[in-house]
């Protein structure tokens, strides 16, 4: 018979954070769908720990281009393309 391996044994860790800042981390574990704060912190953890390069100028800069998609403020590569010439067709202005 295998022999079934313990799960990792977990360790309490304590941190101070503002009441308003722990409200905000509630409201995203819950709107995201997590079970727990704890699950969602640990989740955040493991993503930092795997992802070190990402830092939160790259994530300013994609929810900001999300929020352009949404707003209708973007363009196709093929309508760039388009504009300026990059297309095999003459632009409007030329």
């Amino acid at each position: 018979m295998a022999k079934t391996e313990s799960p990792p044994e977990k360790t309490t860790v304590n941190i101070r954070m503002t009441e308003s800042f722990l409200a905000d981390v509630d409201t995203t574990w819950e709107d995201q769908g997590f079970n727990s704060r704890s699950e969602f912190i640990r989740a955040v953890l493991r993503d930092a720990l795997k992802h070190p390069e990402f830092n939160r100028a790259d994530l300013k800069a994609m929810l900001t281009s999300e929020a352009e998609i949404r707003e209708g403020r973007t363009h196709s590569s093929d309508e760039v393309k388009a504009e300026y010439g990059l297309d095999g067709t003459a632009r409007d202005d030329e």
